[in-house]
């Protein structure tokens, strides 16, 4: 049986697929009750699985409730530049590296022989060498990779 945060998570990605534009709005609260558990637990999904590394922008606002807006902003909408230089930065981890390599496949920038590749190059294994800087080399390597994806 699926943990109550796969269940979360599954629930808003039905409400994206049922939604005609690619923003919903949800009540942090009213979702907590649903699933009778704590606001804690659904701002804990929304941290962690639906960031921006995988394409998703959240607004929230406090009090009377709490309404979330969650945006989920394709690709195309967002040049790989912008990838580039403000989500990957000088260092990334590699839970994020594979978070945008998912993205880049779900959207079919990259095929799955493509995305298996680039997860292999940045693996911890492939960087077992560079034990200091091995997020700095990562976010290189990948941001390198988008370069010539633009190409």
């Amino acid at each position: 049986m699926p943990g109550l945060s796969n269940i979360i998570e599954r629930f808003i990605i039905e409400l994206f697929e049922a939604a005609e534009s690619n923003i919903i709005e949800i009540q942090r609260n009213e979702l907590a009750q649903h699933f009778d558990c704590s606001p804690s637990q659904i701002n804990y999904v929304l941290s962690t699985r639906f960031t921006p590394y995988k394409g998703y922008y959240i607004e929230s606002k406090r009090g009377g409730g709490g309404y979330i807006k969650i945006m989920k902003v394709d690709i195309e909408d967002q040049d790989l530049n912008n990838l580039i230089i403000n989500t990957i930065g000088d260092s990334i981890s590699k839970t994020k590296a594979y978070q945008i390599l998912d993205r880049l496949y779900e959207e079919k920038i990259i095929g799955l022989r493509e995305h298996d590749i680039i997860k292999v190059a940045l693996s911890d294994s492939s960087l077992s060498r560079a034990q200091k800087n091995r997020n700095n080399i990562r976010a290189d390597i990948l941001k390198n990779i988008l370069i010539i994806l633009q190409k």
